[in-house]
């Protein structure tokens, strides 16, 4: 099969298809704790005013997640990889979180954890650290009154209104010594979002580094792990080197997720990953090699999927969702390429089309056929 594509000089090249669809393993067992953060389906009908108001179709974005747990996947819900905080707002994400919770109940063994920030709170109307703790101390709430897990997202509100390292710990402790359950910490990097620059109180990684160790060393007890989203292996193997006993490693780096995965025989990174979303397929097979002691076949099935996740996360790496949500269109999990907040325009023509590329390569496109109709309907949009 054979699709003309464009190439970044202009020209239109013509390629051909050379991947396998992947066959994931039906009741695959993992030997690493793997989160998918998952993608909302927007309703395109209903969108009306889409920069400003999110319209969400929720039979298929509830039919996305169980199409995950199918897979052997927890999800990750109302993350970064939700648009939480680019067109995706705190009114949105309580429904898809009640939504998501009353779904998870349906499924035998099925599990989540939901997103708890400040987003409601917008930055410049902090006015005190403790408005930052009561916005996130609202949306714990809701999420603990649900009965789910959180996970404390990075506050763009605290990154703006903090002096230093002390004005986290004084909004962590808080937080963490007031939650019902475990927690999951998130470390979201300002390549994720640019207002996150300077987060735990310095530019400065090993002076940030000790910020968070203290802290997760003070709650311990109550923090079930830790995701860092940074794309620098280096740096999360320092921070998991750190964690206390009991304390696990989420890598949300979309780079270098094999490795961490995989481990360097000593220690290893469990999963959080927005790539999980696109990838889901591949890496219910390689997780179950991993978990069969088959290294080597974990990683062949991996490799090829990192070329796509570098593409789908290259810089701006805000923008990634739109890769995401565009594989899943072409992978028939929704009948449109449309977005919360119309999202699909922050990529080019020329990238979906290395994404597609990719996408074949890793054998991520499950039906060849319909995803060159849907690449070339995108194509026609840009008048290829």
């Amino acid at each position: 099969m054979d699709i003309t594509l464009p190439a970044k000089n202009g020209d239109l090249v013509s390629y051909r298809l050379v991947g396998k669809p992947a066959e994931p393993i039906k009741g695959a067992s993992f030997s690493r704790i793997a989160y998918a953060a998952a993608h909302v389906v927007a309703d395109p009908i209903a969108m009306t005013d889409p920069w400003s108001r999110a319209a969400v179709d929720w039979d298929t974005t509830m039919a996305f997640r169980h199409h995950l747990w199918r897979l052997g996947f927890r999800i990750a819900e109302a993350m970064d990889t939700s648009q939480r905080g680019m067109g995706f707002d705190w009114a949105s994400a309580k429904e898809l979180i009640r939504r998501s919770i009353g779904e998870a109940r349906t499924v035998p063994g099925a599990d989540l954890a939901s997103g708890a920030g400040t987003d409601h709170l917008a930055p410049a109307a902090a006015r005190s650290l403790d408005d930052v703790v009561h916005a996130y101390e609202e949306q714990f709430a809701f999420i603990e009154g649900e009965g789910g897990k959180a996970i404390m997202m990075a506050s763009r509100a605290l990154a703006a209104i903090a002096k230093g390292p002390d004005d986290y710990a004084r909004v962590y402790d808080r937080i963490l010594s007031q939650a019902s359950g475990k927690v999951i910490l998130h470390w979201l990097g300002d390549m994720f979002d640019p207002a996150l620059k300077g987060y735990w109180g310095s530019q400065d990684f090993e002076a940030a580094l000790d910020t968070v160790v203290a802290i997760t060393e003070r709650h311990a007890g109550k923090v079930e792990g830790i995701k860092i989203s940074l794309l620098d292996a280096h740096k999360e193997v320092l921070l998991r080197d750190r964690l206390p006993e009991g304390v696990v490693m989420f890598t949300g780096d979309d780079f270098n997720y094999p490795e961490l995965i995989g481990g360097d025989g000593k220690r290893h990174s469990h999963a959080l990953l927005g790539i999980f979303d696109a990838i889901a397929p591949v890496a219910n097979a390689a997780l179950a090699k991993l978990a069969e002691g088959d290294r080597a076949g974990y990683d062949a099935l991996m490799a090829p999927t990192v070329p796509l996740s570098r593409k789908i996360f290259e810089a701006p790496t805000e923008y990634y969702k739109a890769g995401i949500v565009f594989m899943a269109w072409l992978n028939g999990h929704q009948d449109h390429f449309t977005m919360v907040g119309g999202m699909q325009s922050a990529r080019g023509i020329c990238h979906y089309a290395d994404v597609f590329r990719l996408s074949d390569q890793a054998g991520l496109l499950a039906d060849p056929d319909l995803a060159i109709a849907r690449m070339k309907t995108l194509l026609a949009m840009a008048g290829i």
